[in-house]
């Protein structure tokens, strides 16, 4: 799988000083309003600031409210840098990327019909609609369809692949994208996107979060998070009644410590980062998502489709055995069958070659007066001859009409062996005299039935769609491991297939390259089209793999899931992180009219004063600490959901309620050394 050359570092000096500055600007309660904890640990800050003022300017002691407000403006800081430093890595990516934009000057044609006059039309005054002539050498000016020609194209700038590709009129591989190089020849251009729209321009506003709105997860648990501040809100206000109850006075200083340490502060400041660091990881593996919805909704998916050919197979039939007629040696069928391949550069008839050699030690060489008869569409057969003899291999039909023979039942046997194993037989002759049968076969990717193994434990189901007959389809699915064989697919039976799926309340992904997967594309639910592919399947999807490898569904999926069980693994933690600190928190407060809830403060913190400001000082340094796993995802591991669940609360939720037992008591331990408020 390509990556983008571009890794960029964890803690890149540039990106943490650019963060650092980044992390101010948000602090703007207009931009900051869209995070509710964090809104409202900001205005609890300003509020203690201000009652910290009023203190110093009545006289009154302010050191602990000037302590606390500092380290509430601290927590506020370190969850908007979390933000910037998820944003700051999407802007670097984004940078490169626009260094590839040049200010292009295209070919205008005015007159189809007249393609020798140009005229000289800067790239950004090109619409919809316009024809333009690149020629060899030239950047192509923006995104468009091919009307005619064909030529190498170097995406380099889009892909990171140096490797040229071929971009031709007609077909699924006609369209080109901006800011790419033409290697050879000339393509004439139909423009389909606005200046400011083109694919490299969409690209660098996604990546760099400027287009990324909040998934339906998020905003569900910005909800939730958002209730339970309201709750404590509540619950915060109505402590001073009781307190003076009990003839107990509480600051604002107190109050606002105990109400920050209560709301759940770490995935507030959190969350941001980790949406844009699912785009990010994306970006990385050279896949851009339309949206933050299209990377959450790969996480939920529960039904994949791929293609048969070239994502669960390698595409290329392949030579797997041979069959030689009653009374032929097989070593004579070998010698014959590579021979009469020789003149044949298909890959299957390369792969023949390649068999005979490796598995029958012949190599054989064609004589100095062989004549060779190259395989075509046409007569289905390719051959040698020379020396008066005559080589001759192909399509069974074919071999048969041309020897005027008629096989025997041994013959036939082997060819509908080989029939309903799901591989394409192949006839072999010498002088008009059939000496066997070559099994081709289309051989399963290495290692694919395993991985479908472990999309099955984690509960999803894998569907092959292919335009093979049910014989052959049925044959690679058994092999593959694949739940489910869609055969014999058209376009509208891949539609079809799908919104049955998604009736049943399933999820589902599939990829597509053509202008007919447009319309299946745009109805899955994660529809990954490929780079190389038409302009219409780069629009109907959700998705676009810029290496145009259909096997990354695969990864794109793990990628989602690791998205989505980290925020789960971050709230977990969160919240039992919250539940520890109370401990910390609610007996410093009440000790002196409650001393019973000594009993409470299992940390043995030195003193109250000492034990609120060390429970705030976690309470930010925690948010910070967790910004690596927040960006790098949590380690993602095939298993079923209940798996993942105890995992997360074995590792996550018990981790979350010990770490602050351990760091708020260090933190104790240290101000009391100092002598801070002990």
């Amino acid at each position: 799988m390509s990556r983008h050359v571009d890794t960029i570092a964890l803690f890149d000096s540039g990106l943490l000083r650019r963060a650092a500055v980044d992390a101010l600007v948000k602090l703007d309660p207009r931009r900051l309003i869209r995070n509710p904890v964090i809104f409202a640990t900001e205005a609890i800050a300003l509020l203690v600031a201000i009652d910290a003022v009023r203190d110093l300017a009545t006289g009154r002691p302010a050191a602990f409210a000037i302590v606390i407000g500092a380290w509430l403006w601290i927590t506020v800081i370190f969850a908007t840098f979390a933000e910037a430093v998820a944003e700051g890595r999407g802007r670097m990516r984004a940078d490169s990327l626009r260094r590839t934009r040049s200010d292009t000057v295209a070919k205008l044609v005015a007159d189809p019909t007249r393609r020798d006059q140009l005229q000289a039309t800067p790239a950004s005054a090109l619409h919809v609609g316009d024809l333009v002539l690149v020629e060899a050498g030239d950047v192509i000016p923006a995104d468009g369809e091919i009307v005619d020609g064909i030529a190498s194209v170097n995406e380099s700038a889009v892909t990171g692949e140096s490797a040229p590709v071929i971009r031709e009129a007609g077909g699924d591989r006609s369209a080109v994208t901006g800011g790419t190089d033409l290697v050879s020849d000339w393509l004439l251009v139909r423009v389909t996107a606005e200046p400011g729209a083109t694919f490299l321009d969409r690209m660098i506003a996604l990546v760099e979060g400027a287009a990324r709105g909040k998934t339906p997860n998020e905003i569900a648990l910005d909800i939730l998070l958002a209730g339970m501040t309201l709750i404590f809100v509540i619950a915060v206000a109505t402590l001073p009644a009781f307190a003076a109850y009990a003839h107990l006075r509480l600051s604002i200083a107190v109050l606002a410590a105990l109400f920050v340490c209560l709301i759940p502060t770490t995935i507030g400041g959190l969350l941001s980062a980790i949406g844009i660091a699912g785009m990010d990881r994306l970006v990385r593996f050279n896949v851009v998502a339309t949206s933050g919805r299209a990377v959450e909704a790969a996480g939920d998916v529960d039904t994949l489709l791929l293609d048969k050919t070239g994502t669960i197979t390698f595409g290329n039939r392949m030579a797997a055995s041979l069959e030689p007629m009653p009374g032929v040696d097989i070593a004579t069928l070998a010698e014959a069958a590579c021979r009469a391949s020789l003149g044949d550069e298909t890959p299957e008839g390369r792969s023949i070659v390649s068999f005979v050699a490796e598995h029958h030690g012949i190599a054989a060489t064609a004589p100095a007066d062989a004549v060779f008869v190259p395989f075509s569409a046409n007569t289905r057969v390719s051959g040698l001859d020379a020396g008066g003899r005559s080589w001759r291999k192909g399509a069974v039909d074919a071999i048969l009409a041309a020897c005027d023979a008629t096989p025997d039942a041994a013959f036939e046997a082997a060819v509908a062996r080989i029939a309903r194993a799901g591989s394409t037989p192949l006839a072999v002759s010498l002088d008009g005299r059939l000496l066997g049968a070559v099994e081709l076969k289309d051989i399963v990717k290495p290692g694919i039935r395993a991985r479908f193994d472990a999309l099955r434990r984690m509960g999803i189901r894998t569907v092959m769609v292919t335009g093979d007959n049910r014989v052959t389809a049925a044959a690679i699915a058994a092999e593959a491991g694949v739940d489910d064989v869609l055969a014999e697919a058209t376009p509208q039976d891949k539609l079809d297939y799908i919104r049955r799926v998604q009736a049943e309340g399933r999820l589902v992904a599939m990829c597509g390259d053509g202008t007919n997967d447009a319309p299946a594309l745009a109805q899955a639910d994660v529809g990954v089209a490929m780079q190389s592919g038409t302009q219409a399947a780069r629009e109907a999807g959700n998705m676009v793999d810029l290496d145009s490898d259909p096997t990354k569904l695969i990864e794109i999926v793990a990628i989602g899931k690791q998205l989505l069980i980290t925020r789960g693994a971050l709230t977990t933690f969160s919240i039992a992180n919250d539940v520890s600190k109370y401990f910390a928190i609610l007996p410093a407060i009440f000790v002196v009219a409650y001393p019973q809830l000594a009993a409470l403060n299992v940390m043995r913190l030195g003193s109250p004063a000492g034990a609120i400001l060390s429970a705030v000082i976690f309470n930010a340094l925690i948010i910070v600490a967790l910004v690596p796993l927040a960006l790098r995802g949590v380690a993602f591991r095939p298993a079923s959901a209940g798996a993942l669940l105890r995992r997360n609360l074995l590792i996550y939720g018990l981790g979350g309620f010990v770490a602050p037992f351990l760091g708020i008591k260090a933190i104790d331990l240290i101000l009391s050394s100092l002598h801070i408020f002990s």
